[in-house]
């Protein structure tokens, strides 16, 4: 009886290292974002395009002839979820990681990636220090910076709009003050406009009515909003509310379905910056056809740059012949990949090359991209 309970146990450890040996040959992409809470309509495009990629390369052969596996985690876009949730990545053993969403989560869980050494691409998160600081090298991005994007907000404001009075509102956190920071920059440095106010508002609050009141007040043409899209929606609702006649304009982080649901009419000629529309693209309309197909509605926000951020990861572990952190780096900044935001690769800075914005209009209760 001793000689069968030893026998056991010994095919059991065997059998137990059969299987953790082959769980571990794999290659694990992390998926990190909001997958629940007010932001969650950001993170899930990405992540089901995360899904759809792997779904195709595993039926394909894999990666390096071994299946992808995907490890998904939830940080409701919280700083302090964010930490966690990179943590358990990189316990769980995620090679690289498609993440995260916004910028304050992702400049929080950054530094535990780079002491791992995981590389780590965001398809949304625009912050511009993330690559210009130099910090992190392991960070890259499949979407342009808020730098951009302010960039062009103001000079729609200035040249197309034609205003001279503008209030420069913001919630407080990275994504949002970074933008607005910029834009108040870029305003200032024209010497054509007067930035009449600039201030932070308080994410979440049920009534900016007081601030509304402020813009009213100091007679401004236009209101640059640095936030996300539960915010902005009351931003113009109030607005509407009280008459207001100031154009409103914002940012990638307002240009969402969201919105356009939740502000309902008070959205209609609001003005936010975004990807460009790149659906003539064959691979972009091609990954759009496959959501569809899969889980019948339109893909939603930051779809496109989440699937060309699975595909150049997946890509660049390929390419680099194996996981090691320095090949799949230096195969990231190296070789070219076929994405549905274009041929792109990354710049010493981790930005992907030839990507970047428009102005989009809300006509009608849908966003329509200005040429």
């Amino acid at each position: 009886m001793k000689k069968l309970t030893v026998l056991l146990s010994t095919l059991a450890l065997v059998l137990s290292m059969a299987v953790t040996g082959f769980a571990a040959d794999t290659i694990k992409l992390g998926v990190a974002g909001p997958h629940s809470g007010d932001l969650a309509p950001y993170g899930i495009p990405a992540m089901k395009a995360a899904q759809l990629v792997v779904k195709k390369i595993n039926a394909q052969g894999g990666v390096l002839g071994k299946q992808v596996e995907l490890l998904i985690q939830d940080d409701q876009c919280k700083p302090e979820i964010a930490t966690n949730t990179a943590t358990k990545l990189v316990t769980d053993g995620a090679d690289v990681v498609l993440g995260h969403i916004c910028s304050g989560a992702t400049k929080a869980a950054l530094g535990i990636y780079k002491d791992a050494k995981i590389p780590v691409m965001s398809p949304s998160a625009t912050n511009p220090p993330l690559t210009q600081s130099g910090d992190y090298p392991n960070f890259f991005r499949t979407i342009a910076s808020d730098d951009m994007q302010a960039k062009m907000a103001v000079d729609f404001a200035i040249n197309k709009l034609g205003v001279k009075k503008v209030a420069v509102l913001h919630d407080k956190g990275d994504y949002g003050k970074g933008f607005a920071d910029f834009a108040k920059k870029y305003l200032d440095e024209s010497g054509k406009v007067e930035v009449v106010l600039f201030e932070g508002i308080t994410p979440g609050a049920m009534d900016y009515s007081s601030i509304v009141q402020k813009v009213r007040k100091e007679n401004a043409e236009a209101l640059i909003f640095g936030g996300y899209h539960p915010e902005a929606s009351k931003l113009v609702s109030q607005m509407k509310r009280k008459r207001l006649k100031t154009v409103f304009i914002s940012d990638d982080g307002v240009k969402d379905d969201s919105f356009l649901k939740v502000a309902g009419d008070a959205a209609n000629g609001a003005y936010v910056t975004g990807p460009r529309d790149l659906s003539s693209i064959p691979l972009n309309a091609a990954a759009t056809a496959e959501f569809k197909a899969e889980y019948g509605a339109e893909p939603g926000a930051f779809f496109q740059e989440g699937y060309s951020a699975a595909l150049a990861l997946l890509n660049a572990i390929e390419k680099a012949g194996s996981t090691d952190y320095d090949a799949v780096t230096k195969a990231l900044r190296s070789e070219y990949v076929e994405t549905p935001v274009g041929n792109i690769k990354f710049d010493s800075k981790g930005d992907a090359e030839g990507v970047g914005f428009s102005v989009y209009k809300v006509e009608n209760g849908a966003f329509t991209e200005l040429k």
